[in-house]
């Protein structure tokens, strides 16, 4: 203990001289030049100033500042919903359960090339929201209110191309909303709009869901069947029936086929 004691006594004389030392280094380092102080290490000052707004101008302002900070902080689940990516999330997890696969692949394979696969589909749309709408309120040529229309219109004209020939979710929440029956698509709020879109991706997803589990539901029936038959009742069937499934989505080369089948499914 005394020898612990002595130790940390010498420990304390080394260091308080360096640190004395030190700090009147930095001291000598400070000069003031014409009412500017000058020190070794530079840094900078941030200022944060709250006070009351001076007239109704600011006080737009600040709520405009503070809704765009709201549509930054959604922005993803706006792009979730408003393009093609949740059709393809959903078919991709239909996937991995009708192969019965728990963690291969891992989700964020497949929200990954989902991802991928939505920006190769909504490409022309975002190139027209750049030409259209970021580019011009960029150089000055537009204002906030054209620059929300200009970029609203290329995503309404996609999810609408989607819907064509089936309004009835449109129909719904128009009902819903208490409004009347519009003429063209232009009368169509965009409110509206984008729960009628999404409504309709899920269906349509989950139809190809369907389709997706048919011939691997036979694979299960099957295999269950040929076990009972074999008297092998505590087997179970998953064990068995996975590698036939994933033999024959290989040999039909089935990313191929559904990545396909995917991005002609939009129009």
């Amino acid at each position: 203990m005394r020898k612990k004691v002595i130790l940390l006594a010498v420990l304390v004389c080394l260091i308080v001289p360096s640190v004395s030392m030190y700090s009147q280094d930095a001291n000598d380092t400070v000069t003031a030049v014409n009412g500017e102080t000058r020190t070794g290490i530079n840094i900078p000052f941030v200022d944060l100033t709250v006070r009351n707004p001076q007239d109704n101008k600011e006080v737009a302002l600040s709520i405009q500042l503070i809704l765009f900070l709201a549509v930054i902080t959604l922005s993803p689940s706006i792009i979730i919903l408003t393009t093609s990516f949740l059709r393809i999330a959903v078919v991709f997890d239909f996937i991995k359960r009708a192969l019965s696969l728990q963690q291969v692949p891992p989700n964020q394979v497949l929200m990954g090339i989902a991802l991928f696969l939505t920006l190769f589909i909504m490409w022309p749309t975002f190139t027209a929201i750049y030409d259209d709408a970021l580019k011009p309120f960029s150089d000055g040529d537009i204002g906030v209110q054209e620059l929300y229309d200009n970029a609203a219109a290329p995503l309404r004209n996609f999810m609408y191309r989607q819907m064509a020939g089936d309004y009835g979710n449109i129909q719904l929440f128009m009902n819903l909303r208490g409004l009347p029956k519009p003429r063209n698509f232009s009368e169509v709020p965009t409110y509206v709009l984008i729960p009628a879109f999404v409504l309709h991706e899920l269906t349509v997803a989950f139809k190809i869901g369907i389709l997706l589990f048919i011939p691997f539901i036979i694979i299960d029936m099957v295999v269950a069947s040929t076990l009972m038959s074999m008297g092998m009742i505590m087997l179970p069937p998953v064990m068995i029936s996975m590698p036939f499934k994933i033999i024959l989505f290989v040999l039909v080369d089935g990313w191929g086929l559904i990545t396909q089948q995917l991005i002609m499914s939009f129009k």
